[in-house]
């Protein structure tokens, strides 16, 4: 029975990323891609891999697919004309020998891999109590690639000065994204005092049992920007203006911590982002705390677009 459930299941993933890539309209690619996630998720589900999973529900169909939809939003009066621009068969062609060619390549890179592969699992797995995390994933984001994981927040942020750096002059340091205003009585305000508390309690759950239990920064954060967004798409608040100072600061919170403790690694064990024998725990809770905030802020603020208002309502 899971043989079946689990053909079907690559069968509509393989359907819907083809249609993805066909699809004319935006939206309707969009829509596609979103779908696609979620199916995605089922898939990090029945290999066991919860963390991902939860990452891939909440970052890559969640909130790619809100960026995404705001962006077809946005190219909606492009598209005619784009459609109307309709390339050439030996455009065509040669798009498809291309990507035929890198699938194939892909392909091969995987059967020529030596059996068994090589791996740094019994490694990692003969040193993973030192670490005195219980959840895997945490012990091996902060403490085996903890030099990447840094530099996800710090590109993170750039993305997000990347994306305020499309503000025109006269908004610049203002509020981004336009005013959002909603039916005081409708669904969509009623939606935004109802369900941001039982967010709130899930994402900071998640965040919380994080370092020893499916979870963390990441996917809390992303919850608890969602009901922000929420919120601020109902009319009940507005988006700080990037000019304030808290604001900077809480940006630059999560990686400052971060490199703090690398810092403190190199003078008591010897490298940058080593942690002390017995405190390696204290210091991934301290980072994980320190970059929540920052996370928080930088996924929602990026949603919201550049700046586009000024400092007043």
């Amino acid at each position: 029975m899971n043989t079946v459930l689990n053909l079907g299941l690559a069968a509509l993933i393989l359907g819907l990323a083809v249609w993805t890539i066909v699809a004319r309209e935006a939206y309707a690619a969009v829509v596609g891609f979103i779908a696609y996630g979620l199916l995605l998720t089922l898939v990090w589900v029945q290999l066991h891999g919860i963390d991902v999973a939860l990452t891939e529900a909440a970052i890559g169909g969640g909130l790619t697919g809100a960026l995404l939809i705001a962006a077809a939003g946005r190219l909606r009066g492009t598209e005619a004309p784009a459609h109307a621009d309709r390339p050439g068969i030996a455009t065509r062609w040669l798009a498809a020998v291309v990507s035929v060619a890198v699938t194939g390549a892909l392909a091969l890179c995987v059967l020529v891999l030596p059996v068994p592969a090589p791996t740094l699992a019994p490694e990692v797995a003969a040193n993973i109590a030192v670490t005195e995390v219980l959840n895997p994933i945490t012990a091996v984001l902060l403490a085996f690639r903890a030099m990447d994981t840094l530099l996800e927040a710090i590109v993170l942020l750039f993305a997000l000065i990347g994306v305020w750096s499309l503000a025109p002059d006269h908004a610049w340091g203002g509020r981004p994204g336009l005013l959002q205003q909603a039916e005081p009585d409708g669904m969509l305000a009623y939606a935004a005092r109802v369900l941001p508390p039982i967010g709130i309690v899930a994402g900071m759950y998640i965040f919380w049992v994080g370092a020893d239990a499916p979870g963390g920064k990441f996917q809390g954060a992303t919850i608890l920007a969602a009901m922000w967004l929420l919120v601020m798409m109902a009319g009940l608040t507005d988006a700080p203006p990037i000019s304030r100072r808290w604001l900077r600061w809480l940006l630059v919170a999560g990686p400052l911590a971060f490199i703090a403790v690398g810092v403190l690694g190199a003078i008591t064990a010897g490298a940058f982002l080593s942690y002390p024998l017995g405190h390696a725990k204290t210091l991934i809770l301290v980072i994980e705390f320190a970059l929540m905030p920052t996370l928080t802020l930088v996924l929602g603020l990026m949603l919201l677009g550049a700046p586009l208002r000024g400092e007043t309502p």
